[in-house]
């Protein structure tokens, strides 16, 4: 407002870009602009900066992904942003990394800068000075190394292993000598359940054949005389498996079209998990699950599992191992199977990996871990798919819609307003 700051660039992941704008548009207090900078190209982000006309008393906000971020450093620079936004910033915690050192180099550029994050450290208090080399490079010592060399203690083969750590007082002095840290239990004013929503794209080819699949249903549903909820919902079915990543033909054979909304189950289950928090999953189908269940299995995380196919009687103890068992870090369900009846206030955060279009489902899941018992406010992470169906169940959901005039009355909105 003070005239100090005529652009800004947040940089965050790939989820988060698009929800910047939604975001902004919301809280701003102040007039903007924002560009989303969206897609693979370089050259169509560069152009888009390159036109971009200052409009007098509008901050001018770009938004950014991590790694479109130091692929056209060069560009972003000649840009100019007065501040530099880091958005979970622990994903340049590592300081060899590319992304890690293209932010060090654009901070240097920038008047102002800020790192968001709820999870500055997961494995190490070395995880800091990446993060605060972008942040403030006075703070802590100029190299990585002689940061290492003050306040951990190496062993191991040739000494090359951090074995403990020493002066820990000092480092979290001068870590929290800039930062200003409120937990959600501190956050009074926060509603005791918070919804997020991250963001994903199909690649070109899987958005072509999703969108083929649009055209097909709208063809098929636009040829019969009579239209019913039935119909409706077979073709929706269909949309959902693929925006979800799998697709099974009518042959029974499973595909894996899109790895976009697994690829961001994993980050998000990673940041989560690197915060010391036990998660509760939630997906509508058997393929999905099979592919987290296979992360977590590879990953060597602990977790339980109810699907339909888990006997009644075996569901009661994978309930206590989450509840009961530390190592037991996720709870994987099947969204119609493990909706009623049970307790899991061992978490208070819950991804839902996809969902129908059954509000009493959802709000049932939801209920799973925001209920008596449960000491802490929750968090609801909602993982879309962009133009897909993904989005019109979102809306659906939130508005708390009519599943029969949701299917029945809206259907061409519903389907073709996602291609």
């Amino acid at each position: 407002m003070n005239g100090n700051i005529k652009k800004l660039l947040v940089v965050c992941p790939n989820s988060v870009v698009p929800v910047w704008p939604k975001e902004l548009k919301a809280y701003a207090g102040f007039p903007y602009e924002v560009h989303p900078l969206l897609g693979s190209s370089v050259k169509k982000k560069t152009e888009a900066l390159g036109n971009w006309k200052y409009r007098d008393g509008r901050l001018q906000v770009a938004v950014v992904n991590y790694e479109s971020a130091w692929r056209m450093e060069d560009e972003l620079r000649a840009w100019g942003p007065d501040m530099i936004i880091a958005d979970e910033s622990q994903r340049i915690k590592t300081p060899g990394a590319r992304q890690s050192k293209g932010m060090h180099r654009l901070g240097a550029i920038a008047k102002y800068r800020l790192i968001l994050t709820g999870t500055p450290v997961s494995n190490g208090p070395l995880e800091f000075w990446s993060q605060y080399r972008f942040l403030d490079p006075t703070i802590f010592q100029p190299s990585y190394y002689a940061f290492r060399n003050r306040y951990a203690i190496m062993g191991g083969f040739q000494r090359h292993q951090v074995v403990g750590y020493q002066d820990l007082p000092e480092l979290v002095q001068k870590a929290h000598a800039v930062a200003f840290r409120v937990t959600k239990d501190e956050a009074l004013d926060l509603p005791e359940a918070v919804d997020q929503y991250l963001f994903c794209s199909m690649d070109k080819q899987a958005l072509s054949l999703y969108n083929q699949m649009v055209r097909e249903s709208v063809a098929e549903l636009n040829a019969e005389t009579t239209v019913t909820a039935i119909n409706v919902l077979s073709r929706l079915l269909r949309l959902s498996q693929f925006a979800g990543g799998f697709y099974r033909d009518e042959g029974g054979k499973l595909h894996e079209v899109s790895n976009a909304k697994i690829t961001l189950f994993k980050e998000t289950l990673d940041d989560l998990l690197g915060a010391g928090k036990k998660i509760v999953v939630f997906a509508r189908f058997l393929p999905e699950i099979g592919a987290i269940v296979e992360h977590l299995e590879k990953t060597k995380i602990g977790y339980a599992l109810i699907t339909g196919a888990v006997p009644g009687e075996a569901r009661g103890a994978e309930v206590d191992r989450f509840q009961e068992d530390p190592d037991c870090r996720v709870f994987v369900a099947q969204e119609a199977t493990a909706g009623l009846g049970i307790t899991l206030t061992a978490a208070d955060t819950a991804i839902f990996y996809s969902l129908d279009y059954s509000y009493a489902n959802y709000d049932q899941c939801r209920a799973r871990i925001h209920r008596i018992s449960q000491e802490k406010k929750c968090t609801f992470i909602h993982l879309v798919t962009e133009n897909t169906v993904d989005e019109a169940i979102i809306l659906a959901l939130a508005t708390k819609e009519d599943l029969a005039s949701t299917v029945v009355d809206r259907w061409r909105t519903l389907i073709t307003d996602n291609q």
